[in-house]
């Protein structure tokens, strides 16, 4: 059964609301939450960056395990704001109407910073989760838990990913714990990918540091996607190029350690919200990230 976690009484004030209507501006904070009304998604943000993954309602509609990019260029909340302009056909967070939007395309693909299996060197996709659950919600930081369940060659596999985001971060962290037929998986191939949208998109690493990237074009703005990790679990990269939409990917494979588990960060860096405005900017931020951990 999908867990109905309640809202805070402060963020169902907001949802709906313009910024007209509130009696302050609203402040920067992180939120998360599980979003029933828009086919079962799951979207967390803070002052920098916002995140949805896809649920139940869209088992069989081509969505899986990959994470969507909501590009944001204000540091107050716009989650809720958003999801109650759409669904009541206010305007559309497909267009940017001066707080961001989301032009970011996910499909079946890692999106940003998405896991697979790495099994005889392709990815082995879960679907999407099949479960959620709040930890905390709070001003400073939100964590979350998704719940993953599927079946490849005979063996059933589930993974429970908690995901932390803290205020000021343009990364967010992710705590893998993966089974096998019930028990421990540990040594399981994993890799974690950034879908490569265009074949120019510029593709960049520090393996040494623990660090990979993608900058692209994003409509009339540039895009970059990252993704951290400690250099120490770096089993290999791949670069998967098929020429095919949604399927090309930069890759970190990786493994679970004796326990199952799994610990990286990714993130995004927009230039239109005018803090990281180049490729170089990208990358120096990703490696001082690295460095910090």
């Amino acid at each position: 059964m999908q867990k109905r976690t309640l809202l805070p009484l402060a963020a169902l004030i907001f949802t709906g609301l313009s910024l007209s209507a509130c009696a302050t501006a609203p402040k920067a904070e992180t939120f998360c939450r599980f979003v029933p009304e828009r086919l079962d998604d799951f979207a967390w943000e803070n002052d920098k960056i916002a995140f949805r993954a896809y649920g139940p309602a869209l088992k069989a509609k081509g969505e899986d395990s990959g994470f969507d990019c909501w590009l944001k260029r204000v540091d107050y909340p716009i989650i809720n704001k958003w999801y109650d302009q759409s669904l009541n056909k206010k305007m559309s967070y497909h267009k940017d109407h001066g707080e961001g939007y989301d032009p970011y395309k996910v499909g079946s693909s890692r999106g940003c910073g998405g896991l697979a299996l790495w099994i005889d060197g392709k990815m082995v996709q879960s679907n999407v989760f099949t479960d959620s659950k709040v930890v905390k919600c709070d001003k400073n930081e939100s964590i979350f838990i998704l719940s993953y369940e599927w079946k490849y060659d005979g063996d059933v596999y589930a993974e429970e990913k908690q995901i932390s985001i803290k205020l000021g971060d343009r990364l967010f962290k992710s705590t893998s714990t993966f089974t096998k037929n019930g028990k421990v998986a540990k040594d399981l191939p994993i890799a974690i990918g950034l879908v490569r949208h265009h074949k120019t998109d510029v593709v960049a690493k520090d393996l040494s540091k623990g660090w990979m990237s993608i900058w692209e074009p994003m409509d009339d703005s540039e895009l970059g996607t990252g993704v951290v990790i400690d250099p120490k679990r770096i089993v290999d990269f791949q670069l998967l190029e098929t020429g095919k939409k949604l399927e090309d990917h930069a890759l970190i494979i990786t493994k679970t350690d004796a326990k199952g588990q799994l610990e990286y960060y990714a993130g995004y860096g927009w230039k239109k919200a005018g803090e990281v405005k180049t490729s170089k900017d990208w990358n120096t931020y990703l490696g001082q990230f690295a460095k910090g951990l």
